[in-house]
């Protein structure tokens, strides 16, 4: 159904407009194509129009204007979300991109953030002070979705959730109306703000607690052959055994990338990156690290100093906008030999020279607090697999799709159950692995502020009433 087809009449549109600070795009207009543009290329969707925000009296504006003319709402904010749930044929898309405002109060160790922000532009705020929050692994990801999801990055085995960092936000709801959610006020919508998804508003301004860290971290990869990737897994299993929450590690099983500090003889060659992060002090960081430093025989060590604003972008290059992606993702509460064997079982078939085995250590302060102190509710796990394929080739697709859905089932007897909400790649489907045992709060608490389901494109609770 086009937009011609829909009781939204041309003098509604340009009234509506006239309401506008930002930009209202229609389907003819230039940088209609850019604005309904995500991330993830299989996602190539066509709104019936595209509000470009400049501040919240647009989004609430936008809100009302939908609900007159029943269309569809789709939110967008960094676009990186990798079931494209920003965009929806013949929906109105809020484009909150344009709101980058970042208020940082040194004294006070916080920050005030719009929407439309993504990681890289808060880290670069933020780190002026020397201060930063736990947010993502690359710097392209959008603050509204990571956070809303629950959000965990570098800092997160010491800092907690994205979700954790979280003071307090500003939401215009489905009545169109702005209100403010704490610990003290609205706090069951604050509660599900934290986890629950884009289910219960639009956020306009979120506020983060910061951390003193950087500007320099001791952080860099390690390179392993792939043959070596048994020892190398076993070796990362004895050093999360008890490693400081200051210390992270993501493996990584892949083609190696043309790394400038990788002998040029194995770029494209199959391999194990062991990607380092030191939270705390430098020198300290060298003792703690060593361990899996010590590991096999490295093709190249390159773990030292480096800014990290820097760090927090070194791998957004790996992951490019525009190409095709598709992820599958499960937790685990241990590493077992059963796990390992899998993983290089299917390293072994990765279908495309840029799909991904990531092995991400968590735990740490993420799974300090209870299960229902917030609407994210997994805190119980170690470690994450998410399942990267990447490709450019339409052709490719079933190929693709169908080796990630085989590996994420070998790996299912071994997971917990539960999915971060932020990973799954389908519309439809996994609400209940990724809200888990807070599921039933979160349908509550969308019968109080959406119980018509205004809000539905994401991994959607769906009201009762």
């Amino acid at each position: 159904m086009s937009l011609e087809t829909q009781p939204t009449t041309d003098e509604s549109i340009t009234e509506f407009a006239g309401t506008l600070r930002g930009t209202l795009l229609r389907p003819d207009d230039e940088g209609y194509d850019e604005a309904r543009s995500v991330w993830n290329g299989m996602i190539d969707k066509y709104p019936a129009l595209v509000v470009q925000c400049a501040g919240t009296s647009d989004v609430i504006n936008a809100v009302t204007f939908a609900k007159e003319q029943d269309l569809p709402i789709s939110v967008k904010s960094g676009g990186h979300n990798i079931a494209g749930r920003a965009v929806e044929d013949d929906a109105l898309m809020i484009d909150l991109s344009p709101m980058k405002s970042v208020r940082v109060d040194p004294d006070a160790k916080t920050a005030r953030v719009e929407p439309g922000v993504v990681l890289g532009e808060l880290d670069h705020e933020t780190q002026q002070f020397g201060l930063a929050t736990p947010a993502g692994y690359n710097s392209q990801t959008g603050i509204a979705g990571l956070t809303l999801g629950g959000g965990w990055g570098w800092l997160s085995r010491k800092h907690g959730l994205t979700v954790d960092n979280l003071l307090s936000a500003d939401v215009v709801t489905a009545q169109g109306e702005l209100v403010h959610a704490s610990e003290d006020e609205n706090e069951d919508l604050f509660w599900g703000l934290r986890g629950g998804g884009g289910n219960f508003g639009i956020v306009t301004s979120f506020e983060f607690q910061l951390h003193e860290v950087g500007p320099t971290v001791l952080s860099g990869p390690i390179v392993h052959p792939f043959d070596d990737a048994e020892t190398v897994l076993e070796g990362v299993r004895e050093f999360t055994a008890d490693a400081p929450n200051d210390a992270t590690v993501w493996t990584v099983i892949r083609h190696a990338p043309p790394f400038p500090f990788l002998p040029e003889e194995w770029h494209g060659r199959k391999v194990v990156i062991l990607a380092t992060f030191y939270a705390g002090d430098m020198e300290e960081g060298e003792d703690a690290l060593l361990p899996l430093r010590d590991i096999g025989d490295p093709i190249a060590d390159a773990i030292g100093p480096n800014r990290y604003t820097d760090w927090q972008q070194a791998f957004d290059g790996l992951a490019p906008a525009g190409a095709r992606h598709y992820w599958k993702s499960h937790n685990f509460d241990e590493m077992t030999d059963e796990m390992i064997e899998t993983f290089i079982e299917y390293g072994k078939t990765i279908p495309t020279r840029d799909t991904m085995i990531e092995i991400p250590h968590l735990g740490g302060a993420m799974n300090d607090k209870p299960v229902d102190a917030t609407a994210y509710p997994h805190r119980e796990f170690q470690f994450t697999m998410n399942l990267h394929t990447m490709w450019t080739d339409p052709e490719q697709d079933g190929e693709c799709i169908s080796w990630a859905r085989e590996m994420h089932e070998a790996m299912a007897p071994h997971a917990t159950g539960g999915v971060y909400a932020n990973f799954v790649p389908e519309a439809d489907g996994d609400q209940q692995a990724a809200y888990g045992e807070n599921y039933e709060r979160l349908v509550q608490i969308k019968n109080e502020w959406d119980p018509e389901n205004l809000f539905r494109l994401n991994h959607n609770v769906e009201p009762t009433e």
